[in-house]
């Protein structure tokens, strides 16, 4: 489900009564361990977190003219879903969360390449969260984006 929401309260405000609670708790987890540098903002229909221009100045390869991403928070029509573009891009950080994981939830982890579904907001681990997302600071994620950025490559 993608959102028309313009500003994160807005977002916010459209967050459905029986999640709006864990959504807002799993925002405000996030938001308080997040190391400092990152942009809170809108972005492909959820609210998250992104690395600014001044910090980046080429923006995102596939449309520059967008703040490359690095956390998203999304109320998807059956699940609540985190992005987290560290665990997709660094194997070490994957390993760290799928291990605590195990140690923080009783449920299996349902996760794609970087998203991370909560079907029912009882069975967020907070906890795990909120360390996840102390893990990776914005110039870490540029030094690993910028890896990645075809523009980058030498030809």
């Amino acid at each position: 489900m993608r959102s028309d929401a313009k500003t994160v309260a807005e977002y916010m405000a459209g967050i459905p009564e029986d999640r709006k609670e864990a959504f807002t708790k799993l925002y405000k987890t996030i938001k308080k361990n997040l190391p400092k540098g990152f942009q809170e903002a809108m972005g492909y229909g959820m609210m998250g977190w992104n690395i600014p221009f001044k910090l980046y100045p080429g923006g995102y390869h596939c449309d520059p003219k967008t703040p490359v991403p690095f956390m998203g928070l999304a109320s998807q029509k059956n699940f609540i879903a985190l992005y987290h573009m560290g665990v997709y891009s660094d194997k070490k950080l994957l390993d760290w969360f799928t291990s605590e994981w195990k140690k923080a939830s009783p449920k299996k982890l349902d996760m794609g390449k970087s998203c991370i579904r909560f079907k029912k907001p009882e069975d967020i681990p907070f906890d795990l969260i909120g360390q996840l997302a102390t893990k990776v600071t914005p110039q870490q994620w540029i030094e690993q984006y910028s890896k990645w950025d075809p523009r980058n490559k030498k030809k």
